[in-house]
């Protein structure tokens, strides 16, 4: 469910700049990138142009097409210090339930992971297709309850519980109480 709130709308900008340079790192045309992401090829000439709404999932079908960490196409340069306050950050939405993902902290140079703050409602579950093979999900439940992990064998987690389980298979998270919160990192190996 995107969220109407401009200030939770993606950087668009900033991640027209990435799909470009990710697409021609690649050398794929737009049309093959589109065809293998399963999204139109206007989808994604508008997302390079840094018009459209792209929903986390389209997002993701583009990171696996182009091999690249979620996190690459929303980060920004921050200072070493970095503080992001509750409610700021880029966030992206997922067009099939109530679930938004705010990046914290992206994938540095030599490093393999991505942090993400979590806000779910009840309603249906965010499934998520395989990530780039070998990547890993850690998810602490701060808030609320959550059916989470592989579509296979979801558990139910409580405040304070945690899960790791592979994110390179099919996956769920859904929340089974009203704001439910949750930190997940995305471990790339």
């Amino acid at each position: 469910m995107p969220d109407a709130d401009p200030a939770l709308k993606p950087p668009l900008d900033v991640i027209a700049a990435s799909l470009r340079a990710e697409r021609s790192r690649t050398q794929l045309s737009l049309t093959e990138v589109a065809r293998r992401a399963g999204i139109a090829k206007s989808t994604l000439s508008q997302l390079e142009s840094g018009t459209g709404n792209p929903s986390l999932e389209t997002l993701w079908a583009l990171c696996v097409v182009l091999e690249i960490p979620f996190s690459r196409l929303l980060a920004m340069p921050r200072p070493h210090v970095q503080v992001i306050r509750a409610g700021e950050g880029p966030a992206v939405g997922a067009a099939e339930s109530h679930y938004r993902a705010t990046l914290l902290a992206s994938c540095p140079p030599g490093a393999r992971r991505d942090v993400y703050s979590i806000d779910a409602e009840p309603g249906p579950q965010r499934s998520s297709a395989p990530h780039l093979p070998g990547v890993v999900e850690h998810v602490v439940i701060s808030a609320g309850r959550a059916l989470v992990g592989t579509a296979e064998e979801p558990v139910e987690l409580h405040p304070g519980d945690y899960i790791c389980y592979p994110a390179d298979v099919p996956h769920v998270f859904q929340a089974l109480e009203p704001a439910t919160r949750a930190v997940l990192v995305s471990e790339h190996r």
